[in-house]
């Protein structure tokens, strides 16, 4: 096992992990949640398992019958254990990547390269938080919602899918003491104008002192304007292809708006959780 030791001279070092581990993981298990998802338990130890809600991992792909994938793939952490040493990562089968990630099995090993980037953060004198979220932006969103708890913050959960059947982590908040709403788009309550008055009743009625989002640009926007509007503190977990993960390659950089400018910044290593205000729609 190697480990990396990274500085790092931000205003919130609590938030960034100083040690990164390189190294084979062994599988516990991979097994299919739904009709897209699986749900990826690595045996990584303890280094890895530190992992704070919102990082993520650089996971190598085996290649199978004509998918090679070159790039690892990142992953958002959706559980990290560090008594057990185990990580957890919810994933949908789309690509060659995770295709060869279905592929593994228990008992199999795995390379993985973590935990890396900026987590969340919890500002002091926030009470009650919404966490907004859509496939597999539930896993990103999941470990705040127990960091949440930890810290004696309540947390409502609004959970978006297709139909009931495309619902992920809904058990997952509530064992986090989370309450959830769920918003469909079978039935139409994840219509914009829906969520929005969702969450102006929740901000009316006191439990919206933070806003979280991850995994829908529309929902995004939506958030960003209402947390501009009602004075609410917001971050945002950003996905995007990644090559290395450590900020060496510049495959990941984006633009942000940043005090009424446009700033070009790298998500894996200045996120991929950034203020609410300044992401842009993609």
């Amino acid at each position: 096992m190697r480990q990396i030791r990274i500085s790092d001279d931000r205003a919130e070092p609590a938030a960034f992990a100083p040690t990164v581990v390189d190294a084979d993981a062994r599988v516990v298990a991979n097994d299919w949640v739904n009709a897209e998802y699986k749900l990826l338990v690595l045996d990584a130890g303890p280094g890895a398992a530190a992992a704070r809600a919102g990082q993520f991992f650089n996971i190598e792909c085996p290649a199978t019958g004509e998918d090679q994938p070159f790039f690892r793939r990142p992953m958002s952490t959706y559980a990290a254990d560090p008594a057990t040493g185990q990580v957890e990562f919810l994933y949908k089968v789309t690509g060659a990547g995770t295709r060869g990630l279905a592929t593994l099995v228990s008992g199999g090993s795995v390379r993985i390269l973590g935990p890396l980037g900026v987590g969340f953060s919890l500002p002091r004198g926030v009470r009650s938080i919404v966490v907004l979220g859509r496939g597999v932006g539930l896993a990103t969103l999941a470990p705040l919602a127990e960091l949440a708890r930890a810290r004696g913050v309540a947390v409502t959960a609004i959970v978006s899918a297709r139909s009931p059947e495309h619902l992920l982590s809904v058990a997952r908040f509530e064992a986090a003491g989370a309450r959830v709403e769920i918003v469909l788009d079978s039935d139409g309550s994840s219509a914009p104008a829906n969520v929005e008055a969702l969450l102006r009743r929740l901000h009316a009625e006191g439990r919206a002192d933070g806003f979280y989002t991850c995994g829908s640009n529309r929902l995004m926007v939506l958030m960003q304007r209402l947390a501009a509007e009602l004075g609410v503190f917001g971050e945002v977990a950003m996905e995007q292809q990644m090559a290395c993960g450590l900020g060496m390659c510049f495959c990941c950089v984006r633009n942000f708006n940043v005090g009424g400018e446009t700033v070009a910044k790298r998500v894996c290593w200045d996120g991929p959780v950034f203020p609410l205000a300044e992401a842009t729609s993609w």
